[in-house]
C-alpha cells in the first residue's frame, strides 16, 4: 500500500529519529513529508517504532494517509522536483 506520511516534532534528536525511520521505508518528498510503499505488517512496525519516537505532551504529532490508485495517479507536483535521495518507492 502507498502511504504519505507527514510529521511535526519538537524535539532536534526525536525528529532525526522519526526521519531515519520513514526513510528505510519510503522517499522523502519535501520537509517532513515522506512517500512509502509497505505491506499491512510493514505498516504496523511502521506505526509502533514512529509512535516510540515522539511526546505527544510536547504537541508531536505523525500523520499517515493511504494513497488509492487514483489519488496517486492524481498526484501534480508543482516548483522544484523533489529531492534526488535514494527511495524504495517504485
Amino acid at each position: 500500500m502507498r502511504l504519505a506520511v507527514t510529521y511535526d516534532v519538537s524535539d532536534d534528536a526525536n525528529r532525526r529519529r522519526v526521519y531515519r525511520t520513514l526513510e528505510r521505508y519510503g522517499a522523502w518528498r519535501q520537509y517532513s513529508v515522506f512517500e512509502l510503499d509497505v505491506s499491512k505488517s510493514q505498516r504496523v512496525e511502521l506505526e509502533d517504532e514512529l509512535e516510540s519516537h515522539i511526546e505527544p505532551a510536547d504537541g508531536d504529532r505523525i500523520r499517515l494517509y493511504r494513497l488509492c490508485e487514483a489519488c496517486q495517479k492524481a498526484t501534480t507536483d508543482l516548483g522544484t522536483e523533489p529531492p534526488g535521495e535514494q527511495s524504495n518507492v517504485i
